[in-house]
């Protein structure tokens, strides 16, 4: 009786091994063919993305306008003609020093490396090193065969063909994000019929809600904190005589959005030009110090402030998050990381099941909705 029971015992446990082994199989797989659809699938993902994520910030404004009478879909053409005229007055207004600046980008590259190449300059001691190892080479009658690559298409050219492909993206994410607003709530409302249970459609109303004003008050708190920053990095650049001060301010109220890189990028991008136009490393040196210095206080003193810390999340979780869809999607694809990361994390926090992953993500907070189910029930 004892071995049959035992074989018993045995033989259930094999199927229940090889159905687990096929489950995470199947998981693996799904992960796989997940990755490839997004970056195979990056020009389509990447404005319903941006566009969905303008829908949870409109649509509490939306519903504000409503209450005053206001038509969903007049509501939708005001939204959409705002962020449009500031799209084209934005281009219109960058166009020329953008295009000044790319033109004369290789040239910079070339005055920083004939600089640093110069005699008593950093890369010195490298020049040096490499003219030996070059006459070594000589000396012992290698032949060698100069081959000499001349392209046709100067940096301009490359970033003007893809302006095309960006209007249309922004184009189609604009015509996408009038027809989610001008819904309503109906999309809201379809996504909630799929549950089943009404302590479930309740649940996702509320998480929902939760993303709508957080998304929201992070979204609007940040853009006008990174408006400040590019003004005040304008006048700190133009205060060191630096030219293009203005692009150098938008340029950081841009890569402010970017978490950990967009800081260091404009400041670094603010030293060459300095290094270049003003002549002297200690000005190159002080241009980084002081760009850096207000991306500083910005993250460290006002963001803190204006935002709270009810935001906080899992630094090495967020880095990994912008490297990830760098990877993917590019620039754009750091842009929209941080928000994206922001809706997973309301979610999870709203989520009895996922807590868990809510604690590692960042602190949850989840005390008001829990407040409100918790009175509801009663």
């Amino acid at each position: 009786m004892t071995d049959e029971s035992d074989t018993s015992r045995n033989g259930d446990a094999v199927p229940a091994a090889a159905s687990k082994r096929l489950e995470l199989a199947a998981i693996g797989i799904f992960c796989i063919l997940l990755l490839q659809t997004l970056v195979w699938a990056s020009d389509f993902l990447i404005p319903v993305t941006a566009a969905f994520l303008g829908y949870f910030v409109l649509n509490r404004p939306r519903r504000w306008l409503a209450k005053a009478g206001v038509a969903p879909a007049v509501s939708a053409g005001l939204f959409t003609a705002i962020l449009a005229a500031f799209i084209v007055v934005l281009l219109v207004q960058l166009s020329a020093p953008a295009a000044q600046f790319i033109e004369d980008l290789p040239s910079l590259m070339e005055q920083i490396k004939e600089k640093l190449s110069a005699s008593g300059g950093t890369l010195e001691a490298i020049n040096d090193a490499t003219v030996a190892a070059e006459e070594i080479i000589a000396d012992q009658g290698a032949e060698t065969v100069a081959v000499e690559v001349v392209s046709n298409t100067g940096v301009a050219a490359t970033i003007f063909s893809m302006a095309p492909g960006f209007l249309s993206r922004i184009l189609f994410a604009l015509i996408l994000l009038f027809f989610l607003v001008a819904s309503g709530d109906m999309f809201l409302s379809k996504a909630v019929q799929s549950f089943e249970r009404f302590s479930e459609k309740r649940r996702a109303v509320e998480v929902l809600h939760a993303i709508e004003d957080r998304l929201g008050y992070y979204l609007g708190g940040i853009t006008i904190i990174n408006a400040g920053l590019g003004i005040a990095v304008a006048i700190a650049m133009s205060l060191w005589n630096l030219p293009g001060a203005v692009l150098l301010g938008f340029m950081a109220f841009g890569l402010n959005f970017v978490p950990f890189l967009g800081g260091l990028a404009g400041a670094t991008i603010a030293a060459a030009i300095a290094f270049v136009s003003l002549d002297g490393t200690w000005a190159a040196a002080g241009v980084f110090g002081t760009y850096i210095l207000l991306t500083s206080i910005e993250g460290q003193f006002i963001t803190p402030v204006v935002i709270s810390r009810r935001m906080r999340l899992n630094t090495t979780v967020v880095f990994l998050s912008v490297a990830f869809f760098a990877w993917i999607w590019s620039v754009m694809g750091m842009v929209v990381a941080l928000p994206i990361l922001i809706v997973l994390k309301i979610a999870c926090d709203e989520t009895q099941s996922l807590q868990t992953l809510a604690r590692f993500l960042g602190d949850v907070d989840n005390g008001n909705i829990r407040k409100k189910a918790d009175t509801t029930e009663e």
